[in-house]
């Protein structure tokens, strides 16, 4: 099993999109990956969130790693979520 990093890009992001780094590699490791733009993958896994985001309530939480899979490693490009 490959290691996960994630880019600078991307942990500058967590605390404005809401994700933590075990979601994104518990979305790596076993949601489906599919394409993603220049080459790129990626997946898409649902949480339980049930709590408040930007003044409103949320069910679930939808966390989705853009990333590329090296040699050695797979790097997060970005991440994207949805609630």
């Amino acid at each position: 099993m490959k290691p996960i990093r994630l880019s600078d890009h991307a942990r500058g992001y967590m605390a404005r999109q809401g994700f933590t780094i075990a979601e994104v590699e518990e979305a790596i490791r076993t949601a489906p990956w599919g394409p993603a733009e220049l080459g790129r993958l990626e997946c898409r896994k649902d949480f339980t969130y049930g709590k408040e985001w930007n003044g409103k309530i949320y069910a679930t939480k939808q966390v989705r790693p853009i990333f590329v899979e090296e040699e050695s490693e797979i790097v997060v490009v970005t991440v994207y979520t949805y609630f």
